[in-house]
């Protein structure tokens, strides 16, 4: 891209510095309220910082709180219909996600949470360790006493998703 070429707007409503992942998310949530003049400012291009680093996982772990919960299934929510909206994939993929306790402090707060998560839609449930050994035969579970399973948690690609948001913006104003 020729540097040279860009021309910036002479005003904004909002300028929002930095293309990764959040800054495109803060755009592509001002245009769905109806603010029309974001601009974003990046220094290379797009998703060129910490972004295209990330890892892409989008699991709940352990949601404790409201907020928390209704954050995480807002965000999975979207990331699985972004790609429908814009016409860009996301790479996102619901492959779930397990996860082990090794004593019963661990086991008691992952029931408590796991049961929480339920309450906000949220499937999270406690499988047989032999079920986790046939959904992950090279892990090791010697010293695993519990397995908890959430099949909708996954993975996004995290430069094809903020792409996606940021046309999402675009579109939107």
């Amino acid at each position: 891209m020729n540097k040279d070429k860009i021309t910036l707007p002479q005003q904004a409503q909002v300028v929002i510095v930095g293309g990764g992942i959040i800054g495109c998310s803060v755009a592509y949530h001002l245009t769905k309220l109806g603010w029309s003049d974001v601009v974003i400012l990046e220094q290379s291009q797009l998703t060129s910082g910490t972004t295209w680093h990330a890892a892409g996982l989008i699991v709940s772990g352990l949601l404790n709180d409201e907020t928390s919960a209704d954050i995480f299934t807002y965000g999975r929510d979207l990331y699985s219909r972004l790609e429908q909206e814009t016409g860009l994939a996301t790479g996102f993929k619901s492959i779930g996600y397990l996860q082990v306790a090794c004593d019963e402090e661990r086991l008691e707060e992952m029931r408590r949470s796991a049961s929480f998560m339920r309450t906000r839609g949220i499937d999270c449930n406690e499988i047989p360790i032999d079920k986790a050994r046939e959904m992950w035969p090279e892990a090791k579970f010697d010293d695993v006493i519990a397995a908890f399973y959430t099949p909708e948690d996954g993975r996004a690609n995290p430069v094809d998703l903020t792409m996606s948001l940021a046309r999402g913006a675009k579109m939107g104003g």
